[in-house]
């Protein structure tokens, strides 16, 4: 069977001159159809006239111009005037004198400099030719060829319309575009605050650690491990982020899932901080962008508790329900925001952006016990 699609897609291949051709073939073909040829456009109602060689000419240079109707539209509106005129003039009244409604059309909607000047042009070459068929015994009247400038305008003006309409929809579209790469712009720079704010902190709180550890070497060594096991896990995720970038990357770019919590709770646990870590139930096969942004807000949280509260005890419990997933994430201890490394400021603001996209709830606070908890409601199967 043949693809209507794939016909389509290569019809739009084809330059835009060829396409536009074969109406103009068409409306030839059919000014020289003997039954057509007393029904054609009769401005002036002059007494018709038969058709000679010169009616040939008259219909060509009226319907073949109009295959560069789009590509040049005023030299086409030009020619199929011109063409016109002869017709009316020489009371042929072909078919073909319906080609200035089309020609009129496509300027309309095509002519991008000196829009005034075609129509006052067309305006004064109207009424030059229906004074001229006035002068040759036309009973048109006034009244008729008024009415006839009247579906001439309305023909561009409605390609005028359809011009405006094109903007509007380019604009559309340039406007989607931008907000599409201004949000994407948005995902990679929460993405890479992330990753990077986690895994630097856990070195840092670990290589401050080292300093007290030169007179044990085994627990110094231990420690220096983990600083090249999150360095390594820090240029992993990176490398991964990066791909996000690449045009000629075609695998999917990887995700953090909620399986992987165990892994970055032992991370933290290597960073010095103790935490106890409990997940109720199991993620719904399909989760779209929860099982991501509940990763997200562990991580978050605990890279808090080490700037923070390092040392602290913290507790992560996650649950799974039907149809959402809960986080919970406490940190004892009084530390403020002023110590540890430096932070930016965004990152719970990110989360609660990132929560509230899935149509979820996100919290953070501190607790009348001093205690500062991190929650949120994550509803499964939403958006990724």
């Amino acid at each position: 069977m043949i693809d209507l699609r794939m016909v389509s897609d290569s019809w739009r291949r084809w330059p835009v001159t060829v396409r536009d051709l074969p109406l103009a073939l068409l409306l030839a073909l059919a000014s020289v159809v003997p039954p057509l040829r007393d029904h054609g456009t009769q401005l002036g109602d002059l007494p018709g006239r038969p058709f000679d060689a010169l009616t040939v000419a008259v219909i060509a240079l009226e319907c073949l111009p109009l295959a560069v109707r789009r590509r040049w539209p005023a030299l086409c509106l030009a020619l199929v005037s011109v063409g016109f005129v002869i017709d009316q003039l020489r009371a042929y009244h072909t078919v073909a004198g319906s080609a200035l409604a089309i020609a009129l059309l496509s300027a309309g909607a095509h002519v991008q400099r000196r829009r005034r000047i075609t129509m006052v042009l067309g305006s004064a070459a109207y009424v030059a030719l229906a004074v001229t068929l006035d002068r040759q015994g036309s009973t048109e009247g006034v009244l008729g060829f008024a009415t006839f400038y009247l579906l001439l305008v309305l023909a561009w003006g409605i390609g005028a319309w359809l011009r405006e309409a094109r903007a509007v929809e380019a604009e559309r579209r340039r406007h989607v575009a931008v907000t599409a790469r201004a949000a994407e712009r948005t995902r990679i720079a929460s993405e890479l605050h992330d990753i990077v704010t986690h895994h630097v902190t856990a070195m840092v709180v670990q290589a401050e650690a080292a300093r007290y550890l030169t007179a044990a070497p085994e627990r110094l060594d231990t420690t220096l491990t983990a600083i090249t096991d999150t360095g390594r896990r820090a240029i992993t995720d990176l490398r991964h982020l990066l791909d996000l970038l690449n045009p000629d990357h075609s695998a999917d770019p990887r995700t953090p899932a909620v399986g992987e919590l165990h892994a970055l709770v032992a991370q933290t646990r290597q960073a010095g901080q103790p935490v106890e870590f409990t997940e109720d139930g199991s993620p719904a096969e399909t989760t779209g962008g929860a099982e991501v942004a509940a990763y997200r807000v562990v991580q978050e949280a605990l890279t808090n508790a080490l700037k923070y509260a390092h040392g602290s005890r913290t507790t992560v419990h996650v649950h799974h329900g039907e149809r959402e997933t809960t986080v919970q994430v406490s940190t004892e201890g009084s530390g403020s925001y002023a110590e540890g490394p430096g932070g930016s400021g965004r990152g719970l603001a990110g989360l609660r952006e990132r929560v509230g996209v899935l149509g979820g709830e996100f919290s953070a606070g501190r607790h009348a016990d001093g205690s500062f908890v991190v929650r949120a409601r994550i509803p499964t199967g939403g958006p990724s």
